[in-house]
């Protein structure tokens, strides 16, 4: 009997997880497709002048590898760089100079604004007062971007014109991340897969939804937009700065858009599973509004919809209940199914898609330690700099 219940929980367990994977697959905006690209576009009879603002602390070792990109852009109007060195120790400032002497092209300002007044996160502080510098040149469009971006040559051009286009106040691109590492190959690629699943990006982009998001390596931002939405001082405090962007330009009636980007990589190298392990726990517990049910709803979430599959599969196995066994399977498979998009995107084996289970077992670890962090007085912490109030993050709930 004891055995009998036991099998039976294992079944409805399984049927549970089978049927949130259901509605995944067809109800959660298609996430799982990797279609979304750029818009529609063609060019306007003027191009208007553009902005582009990198915010960099202690970046040399990724410049040479993705300032030349901007420095080259092909662009048919008027468009300037402007690099702010937020308190680098490595010379990322001269760095930038030197290569903007090396390679030419745009014009490039490098500017400093000292370290951040209570109550700002250090990348939006300089994002501040890079947007302040450029708003002295009026441009119509800021091309926020991160100094880790390489953009093909025609990147600010697409942008600008798929913004123009549709109308859009923010175009955004999720930079394809490096995956070269081992490592790399079985987190980055989930990443990804989960952002779009938490924000499907065809819903952003629609008019009507209440979704906002955005990629903050690659955002382009009318400036009258930035206005009206107080950009950035009315994120001031956002640590995961993207999607709080979004939901103010959002929330004050501009458009967006989110999409996967085709020539727009990030070529920083997180070659350990530690640098990956940083890279999520350093905001993981702010997604989630450091709310302990929160916290709890999202570690029962991740069992249910990703360990349960191929627990109730070899459960099923080893008592010889066919019922949980093909529940368990067919959840696994769905599932499998929906992230083999993302592989192929990433150019990676499909072999890895059944592997899902373990990388989702790694960020519900993250999330955990995210939480343990923030308890422990540390918070979210990147490039020396810690966040640790609760009240020093955003409010970031998906609209």
């Amino acid at each position: 009997m004891g055995q009998t219940a036991r099998v039976s929980a294992i079944v409805w367990i399984a049927a549970v997880s089978l049927a949130a994977w259901l509605w995944l697959l067809l109800c959660q905006g298609f996430f799982w497709r990797t279609d979304v690209r750029l818009p529609r576009r063609q060019d306007p009879g003027e191009w208007p002048s553009v902005c582009v603002v990198v915010p960099a602390r202690d970046e040399a070792a990724v410049l040479p590898a993705s300032l030349p990109s901007l420095l080259a852009q092909q662009y048919p109007g008027r468009a300037e760089i402007f690099l702010v060195d937020d308190g680098s120790s490595d010379g990322t400032g001269q760095l930038a100079r030197d290569l903007a002497d090396t390679h030419g092209g745009l014009p490039l300002t490098v500017a400093s604004p000292g370290e951040p007044p209570a109550g700002w996160t250090g990348k939006l502080w300089a994002a501040r007062h890079g947007i302040g510098l450029a708003r002295a040149r009026g441009p119509e469009y800021l091309l926020l971007t991160d100094a880790d971006i390489a953009h093909a040559p025609d990147s600010l051009r697409e942008l600008v014109a798929a913004a123009r286009s549709g109308g859009f106040d923010v175009v955004s691109q999720m930079a394809r991340l490096r995956v070269e590492s081992r490592w790399e190959q079985l987190v980055v690629p989930a990443f990804v897969y989960f952002f779009a699943q938490l924000y499907p990006f065809r819903r952003i982009g629609r008019k009507g939804t209440r979704t906002a998001a955005a990629a903050g390596g690659c955002v382009l931002l009318r400036t009258d937009a930035a206005e009206r939405a107080r950009i950035p001082d009315a994120i001031r405090h956002a640590v995961i700065d993207d999607v709080a962007l979004a939901r103010a330009v959002k929330g004050s009636g501009g458009r967006i858009w989110l999409g996967l980007a085709e020539r727009v990589d990030s070529v920083r190298p997180y070659p350990r599973l530690h640098d990956l392990w940083r890279m999520v726990s350093r905001s993981a517990y702010a997604q989630l509004r450091h709310n302990p049910l929160l916290l709890l709803g999202t570690v029962v979430g991740l069992v249910l919809v990703y360990l349960v599959p191929p627990a109730a599969l070899v459960a099923g196995l080893a008592a010889g209940d066919g019922a949980a066994g093909a529940l368990g399977g067919a959840a696994w498979l769905v599932m499998t199914g929906t992230y083999v998009p993302m592989l192929r995107y990433y150019r990676r084996p499909v072999w890895l898609a059944p592997l899902l289970p373990f990388t989702a077992f790694l960020y519900l670890l993250m999330t955990v330690d995210s939480a343990v962090q923030h308890y422990r007085g540390r918070g979210a912490a990147w490039k020396g700099r810690t966040y640790a109030r609760p009240d020093a993050v955003a409010d970031e709930r998906p609209l």
